[in-house]
């Protein structure tokens, strides 16, 4: 793993994109980072390199959204993610980079359909609010794909769509949600060796962007408008992701 321009030129932005993601819009673009960082690094240290900055961006965006998620919600969700990371940290011990080049790849391009179908309100919050036996199954696909790739947030979101929250209620929800998903992916992650003195060494000189782009998410919320961002970033990751499914099977 080097760490040199190239690398700082994508994972800056990518960190940013993150943190905002995270300080304010439900993570939508939190996993954009990944998809950046598999261009120039091995997908498992793409992935190591992101999951303590997220955890930083979690603990930055706790304080101001302290209290306002709904339990209920949460708790399913973190129940559900426990057996979804056991799956993803057995399934991942055993595939090559580029079968996670690849799934990487369909993830990012699932996740920009997904949220284009739900900006044309193509998918629609139930009438009712789903049950927690299908919150469960939510939490436990959130597991797996943000072990994989760090790209929870399709899985989580259905469900707590249909639950009515506020915009404030929905963001406070997910930031608990996935901080308690990223807690128990680092010893996994630690244990399959994507946590290494070069990731750390990442990681501290990132760190600051991270909480940044918390801070910098945490106004937009209360401020600004998120549909140009989100345009952005989703055109941002349809390119990257296709472009690793083509590395992946070429």
């Amino acid at each position: 793993m080097e760490i040199d321009v190239t690398f700082f030129a994508l994972a800056i932005p990518a960190v940013l994109f993150a943190g905002i993601s995270k300080g304010g819009f439900g993570s939508g673009a939190a996993f954009a980072a990944t998809p950046f960082l598999a261009l120039i690094l091995e997908p498992a240290l793409a992935i190591g390199v992101m999951l303590p900055l997220l955890m930083m961006m979690d603990l930055g965006a706790l304080r101001p959204y302290w209290k306002k998620w709904n339990a209920g919600a949460a708790k399913t969700l973190i129940l559900g993610a426990i057996p979804g990371v056991l799956i993803g940290a057995a399934f991942f011990g055993v595939a090559d980079p580029d079968v996670f080049r690849f799934l990487i790849g369909i993830i990012a391009v699932g996740f920009v359909v997904f949220q284009f179908v739900r900006g044309q309100r193509w998918l629609r919050p139930a009438k009712q609010p789903m049950s927690d036996r299908v919150g469960f199954v939510a939490g436990a696909l959130s597991g797996f794909t943000s072990f994989i790739s760090h790209a929870g947030g399709p899985p989580a979101s259905i469900y707590l769509l249909s639950m009515g929250l506020s915009k404030t209620g929905y963001q406070a929800t997910t930031v608990l949600t996935f901080w308690a998903i990223n807690l128990m992916k680092f010893f996994p992650y630690a244990m399959l060796g994507m946590i290494t003195k070069d990731t750390a060494l990442a990681n501290i000189y990132l760190a600051p962007f991270a909480f940044i782009g918390v801070a910098l998410g945490v106004y937009a919320h209360r401020m600004v408008p998120e549909k140009l961002f989100f345009s952005l970033t989703y055109l941002f990751l349809l390119i990257t992701g296709a472009k690793l499914i083509w590395d992946a099977l070429s």
